[in-house]
């Protein structure tokens, strides 16, 4: 019959470690709506645990770090309140991987971006310093901003809003005052997106006005 042996003072100290940073992973997972988190951790002990008795009293982990972020490095202190106790003083670097969103193909410049062109690819968001999406929801229908490569990493400063109107597109104009509405079709001028004011022609009497984007290839102006 196998004898389970008791863990040593240094698994001890392993195991709490590991205990306190998945609960503060998770917790920050939770807050920053993370899916398909998994996680490493870099440990450095300031301590020798050669001498050190396996704790048979309570251990407790507390942080001593200026920044709290699990993902910051932690200054982690380890306390045994047995007897004799004992605290050894951790150092904890905490490498958190997710699935983000990367280009699956070259996305043009001004193009609304599909799901087609994205896919999920894991990294560490430590190292993405620019930002990330961990949904494919959070980038479809965005407009990019610039040329992106194929396998790059999308971040919020490649995206736009999506353009809602091209210039020569031929548009809805709604004009209203006074309670009445009236339609009209015109040729945009300007490229623009939802909110945005532009020039288009008026194709009935060739006037041009400025009218605000309400929705794809729909503007709205008032009778002048």
């Amino acid at each position: 019959m196998a004898v389970r042996a008791e863990p040593d003072a240094a698994s001890q100290i392993d195991q709490a470690i590991a205990t306190h940073m998945q609960q503060k992973l998770a917790e920050e997972a939770r807050i920053q709506a993370w899916q398909g988190q998994r996680h490493s951790l870099d440990t450095t002990l300031l301590n020798s645990t050669e001498q050190l008795q396996p704790c048979t009293g309570t251990l407790t982990v507390t942080t001593s770090s200026d920044d709290p972020s699990p993902l910051a490095r932690q200054r982690l202190e380890v306390n045994c309140a047995g007897t004799p106790g004992w605290k050894v003083t951790a150092l904890v670097q905490a490498s958190v991987f997710l699935p983000v969103v990367h280009a699956a193909r070259v996305i043009e410049r001004g193009q609304t971006i599909t799901g087609e062109q994205l896919q999920l690819q894991e990294v560490n968001i430590g190292k993405a310093s620019r930002g990330f999406y961990n949904s494919l929801d959070e980038v479809i229908g965005q407009g990019a901003k610039r040329r992106v490569r194929a396998g790059q990493l999308i971040a919020p400063n490649l995206l736009t809003a999506p353009l809602m109107i091209r210039r020569g597109q031929h548009v809805t104009i709604i004009a209203s005052q006074d309670g009445i509405s009236a339609s009209a079709t015109g040729e945009a001028l300007t490229n623009g997106r939802e909110g945005e004011v532009i020039r288009v022609r008026n194709l009935g009497s060739q006037k041009v006005i400025e009218a605000q984007v309400v929705e794809e290839g729909v503007v709205t102006s008032t009778f002048r």
